[in-house]
């Protein structure tokens, strides 16, 4: 299984960003996927989870609202689109995919296939 994340950079507070991730391999549709982040010194926070069929998903209250993720299971692809950026979701972007749960996890233990991590930098 292998995942790729991209759509990162650099944007000014109040922006948009969408990322995507493109997954290949033996990851199919029943797997539960998520967004994770981490700032330098922090550690990797879960900032987005979603089921395998796309009709649950989880935020945290730092995210919630300004924060979006989707899924295309036909395309292989999840999505995370951040509006209303502030310099505190500055953090490299990774995505995540459990090979055992189908419902949402939360625990980045559970997650046993990692992106590599997208860059995204909000400035003020």
């Amino acid at each position: 299984v292998q995942l790729q994340a991209y759509g990162g950079g650099l944007v000014q507070a109040g922006d948009s960003l969408r990322l995507s991730c493109a997954a290949s391999g033996r990851l199919t549709s029943s797997n539960a996927m998520a967004w994770f982040r981490q700032a330098p010194g922090k550690e990797r926070d879960l900032v987005a989870a979603i089921r395998w069929s796309g009709d649950s998903t989880y935020y945290p209250d730092s995210v919630k609202g300004r924060f979006t993720i989707s899924r295309n299971n036909a395309k292989n692809t999840l999505y995370l689109q951040m509006n209303s950026l502030k310099p505190e979701d500055t953090a490299v972007y990774y995505c995540a995919a459990s090979g055992k749960y189908r419902d949402i996890v939360y625990s980045r233990r559970e997650y046993e296939y990692w992106g590599r991590g997208t860059q995204v930098t909000v400035s003020s």
